[in-house]
């Protein structure tokens, strides 16, 4: 039996809370075998981003092709891209590819640091959302790309987090399925790396062939207990615990 492959296109965390590192973390917890591209280098941990290098945009247009000629890639995820040149880059290797991809606007990091700037967003919608399967925004990430004119028929996952109460709900409304889910908050600081965590979850089920509301439960459902079985880590946002007790992997569908 081949092992699923996913590709995550991302930034490196050095704290290892999110970005790439998270993502491979996730992949490997279910049981997905992780490749990677890098966009750009943090100097990071759970306090913030004290120093970020980009790489140049045929640098990652690169890696990816590299990746996606050697790798049966089934499904993709990106994260935090930059600017516009690199968005572009990685829109210009997938289109024509027709794989699943999940988009995950990364706009800002946990810290608030800034980690997409704004020429990026017109590039994200004329260029990079019309190839996604999901894109799988927050509240002020979707306010932010309904402002640059992304429109309300994108397959959206909006998270819920930033919204008040004890409840956290996500909806999700894409290629005419809707459904809502719902937790319970957990009161911790530990919660760095979340959307990237859930994104790759989204994504490493869909490469081992879910359907996508599906694969969104499950990784709904992964994530709550990344977040409990959170390591206690750093001063400040903490990471999750990525190899989260209690996950139940939902068995692959046989292929017809």
């Amino acid at each position: 039996m081949t092992v699923p492959v996913a590709l995550t296109i991302a930034g490196s965390d050095s704290g290892g809370g999110a970005g790439i590192q998270a993502d491979l973390k996730t992949f490997e917890a279910h049981g997905v075998y992780g490749t990677s591209v890098l966009t750009l280098i943090t100097a990071q941990n759970t306090r913030g981003v004290q120093a970020a290098h980009p790489l140049p945009p045929e640098l990652v247009a690169a890696q990816l092709r590299a990746v996606l000629d050697d790798f049966p890639v089934a499904a993709v995820k990106t994260g935090a891209l930059g600017n516009a040149g690199r968005v572009r880059a990685v829109a210009d290797v997938l289109r024509g590819r027709h794989l699943p991809l999940v988009v995950d606007p990364v706009m800002l990091a946990k810290s608030g640091d800034a980690l997409l700037d704004a020429r990026a967003l017109h590039a994200l919608r004329d260029e990079l959302l019309p190839l996604a399967t999901l894109v799988t925004p927050n509240v002020p990430e979707w306010a932010a790309l309904r402002a640059a004119g992304v429109p309300d028929t994108t397959p959206l996952l909006l998270k819920g987090g930033h919204a008040p109460g004890e409840t956290v709900t996500d909806e999700l409304r894409a290629h005419g399925h809707h459904l809502t889910l719902s937790a319970a908050r957990q009161h911790t600081r530990h919660t760095h790396g979340t959307g990237c965590t859930l994104s790759a979850a989204i994504t490493a089920n869909l490469a081992r062939g879910l359907a996508l509301p599906d694969a969104v439960q499950a990784a709904h459902a992964y994530l709550q207990a990344a977040i409990r079985a959170a390591p206690g880590l750093g001063g400040g946002h903490g990471p999750l615990g990525h190899r989260a007790a209690g996950l139940t992997l939902q068995p692959r569908p046989h292929p017809t």
